[in-house]
């Protein structure tokens, strides 16, 4: 059963009759792939070969570091903790980049987080992993490809800790999208490190090669990644105002391409598009009839604040039809599963949002069931 949600035109105040961008005019870029995603809303704006798999390089220390984060907060790690590098960790297997690491010589994990993060050492990478897995290999297939799978990442796996090239080591730029995403999302006490600009640990000071950190006061984050298959490689995220953009560039030619383009993109999303609130969290969206319930009617919302990203100038297109499952009998539990939102613009399918039940309802004595399955009858 179809209701038309009319009222919800209401919270879309018109603007103007400006049509919006379409994809003939989206920036076409340098690079192997790349997709820019609206974090706020959690919806990819542009993309090219979103979901091919390819060498992520360095990319891949952020599920290094997310992995790292969640062993901090379950109490496994603390950031003052030492530890001493193992052999195998300090081992220079290529000219990698490195935090210069000392044998023998403990090192705090905050510093490691940092060496990680800000000078993408593939030392302090291997240590971490290590210390949390007792060997890179079983922190990369068992606790980095777990990560994945529940983050979504659909064409991601991981046979390393630091990206080095190895020909089952791959994701794709919505993969990496997400995990960024995650990072912002998950950990905010950490995402901090993602714009240090400079870290200098063993009387060595190293710069963050993400070139964007100085050129746009608006970027704060993330990581960059190089390697000769992999190319020049770029996640960025900026925040305007309270809306977040996280750009995901892979396979360009030179550092200053993946810094440009990524720039490109990051300009085209905050330019062209426009971020809108439709509903606060746990407020109704519509109710719906109850059958054989202690209430005739049930509630139905939205889980969080619901943000949805559109081209600028198409407010007046957006429209809105609930479907939901009927008749629905009780019992039925706060936050079940009970319709989804259809969204269209310009007419055209936009987005599937699920609805649930914003409260309880219990199931009803004998006398009130047996009126409902006679009113069923007829209804």
């Amino acid at each position: 059963m179809k209701f038309a949600l009319t009222f919800l035109i209401t919270l879309l105040p018109l603007l103007s009759h400006a049509a919006g961008p379409s994809d003939a005019n989206a920036p076409v870029l340098a690079a192997k792939a790349y997709v820019l995603y609206d974090y706020t809303s959690n919806q990819p704006l542009v993309s090219r070969n979103p979901h091919e798999r390819i060498q992520p390089a360095s990319l891949t220390k952020l599920m290094t570091a997310y992995v790292t984060f969640a062993a901090i907060r379950q109490g496994k790690l603390s950031l003052n903790h030492s530890v001493t590098p193992s052999p195998y960790a300090l081992r220079v297997m290529t000219e990698e980049s490195r935090m210069f690491l000392e044998p023998g010589k403990p090192v705090k994990i905050e510093d490691l987080l940092r060496g990680l993060i800000v000078q993408s050492g593939n030392d302090a990478a291997r240590v971490l992993a290590e210390t949390i897995a007792n060997h890179e290999l079983a922190f990369a297939t068992d606790l980095m490809n777990k990560e994945a799978l529940r983050l979504g990442m659909k064409n991601t796996h991981f046979v390393n800790a630091t990206g080095l090239p190895e020909e089952q080591h791959y994701s794709s730029a919505y993969d990496l999208a997400l995990l960024a995403a995650a990072i912002v999302r998950d950990f905010p006490e950490f995402y901090s490190i993602y714009s240090m600009r400079e870290f200098q640990y063993n009387n060595v000071k190293q710069f963050n090669r993400n070139q964007l950190l100085w050129l746009d006061p608006h970027v704060d984050g993330l990581k960059t990644g190089h390697t000769e298959t992999a190319g020049f490689c770029l996640v960025a995220s900026a925040k305007r105002d309270n809306h977040r953009l996280i750009s995901v560039v892979l396979g360009t030619t030179s550092e200053n391409m993946r810094s440009s383009e990524s720039q490109r993109l990051l300009n085209y999303g905050f330019q062209n598009f426009e971020l809108l609130q439709l509903y606060k969290k746990n407020q109704a969206v519509s109710s719906i009839r109850t059958w054989k319930g202690t209430e005739s009617q049930v509630d139905i919302g939205f889980r969080n604040d619901l943000f949805v990203t559109i081209p600028l100038g198409q407010r007046e297109q957006l429209k809105a039809v609930l479907e939901s499952k009927q008749p629905l009998i009780a019992p039925i539990d706060k936050g079940q599963y009970l319709g989804t939102l259809k969204l269209t613009l310009n007419g055209v399918p936009y987005l599937d949002l699920p609805l649930v039940a914003l409260d309880n309802v219990a199931l009803a004595n004998v006398f009130s069931r047996g009126v409902d399955t006679i009113r069923l009858l007829f209804h």
